[in-house]
């Protein structure tokens, strides 16, 4: 099994940044991609970005040039690196990682919020 925990979330301006970080614990090696969903009240859940296991990376038109996400295999973490957030940026973040046997985004963190004040 894995265990996702995500940090790093809170209270922020329009035009700043915030880091979130996950901390997978359990079988890695089942891990293929690692990635970030976000659910804002009243929307539906919306992949943010993802991360291969050959660290190519995709992002959702939205935050395209704004955040970043990457990983460290060795320490079995994935971080998403947020700048220039927006108020539209606001929802509860979530850690999700693909199972490699399945193919699905099968683990999931608990979330962590994310608020950008206008």
């Amino acid at each position: 099994q894995v265990q996702l925990v995500e940090s790093g979330g809170g209270l922020v301006q329009t035009g700043g940044s915030l880091r979130l970080s996950c901390a997978a614990t359990g079988s890695f090696v089942n891990i293929n991609a690692m990635g970030w969903y976000r659910q804002a009240p009243g929307s539906q859940r919306e992949l943010v970005a993802f991360i291969n296991s050959a660290s190519d990376t995709n992002y959702a038109d939205s935050v395209k040039g704004r955040f970043t996400i990457s990983r460290d295999n060795a320490k079995n973490t994935a971080t998403l690196q947020m700048n220039s957030l927006k108020p539209e940026d606001t929802a509860v973040y979530y850690c999700a990682a693909v199972n490699r046997e399945s193919g699905g985004w099968d683990y999931w963190g608990q979330g962590t919020q994310v608020t950008v004040s206008s």
